[in-house]
């Protein structure tokens, strides 16, 4: 995988995120946004984890400046939540087990309901 993702929807095509930084390693897991500067529209996070759970899909908020759109979406690319994070809490986890999660800026979550199938390519 490249280090940046196009993120669509499967049946109509239509981008999600035009730019969602790929986030693999522990060092990635761990910094993630923090402390990073606000994201356009367009942009987001990507993060992989070995398969679906719920554990390791499980996000903090802390040391964010901003809140977030969170989406979950499990190994067969099917969103299986999303929710709002705001900034400084402690805990957000998916309804169901996922193997990805998005975090991008809250508008994310008009362009994606639970249900829709994602893809991703290589930007």
């Amino acid at each position: 995988m490249a280090r940046y993702q196009v993120i669509r929807q499967a049946d109509s095509e239509s981008v999600v995120l035009r730019r969602a930084r790929l986030a693999v390693s522990f060092w990635d897991h761990f910094r993630g946004l923090m402390l990073a500067a606000p994201l356009s529209d367009d942009e987001g996070m990507l993060f992989v984890t070995r398969r679906d759970n719920r554990t390791e899909t499980t996000i903090h908020m802390f040391f964010m400046r901003y809140d977030l759109g969170v989406v979950w979406v499990n190994d067969a690319g099917i969103v299986v939540d999303k929710q709002l994070a705001k900034r400084w809490r402690p805990y957000y986890a998916p309804a169901q087990p996922a193997r990805y999660f998005i975090e991008a800026n809250p508008s994310i979550l008009e362009r994606v309901t639970v249900g829709d199938h994602l893809v991703f390519a290589d930007a």
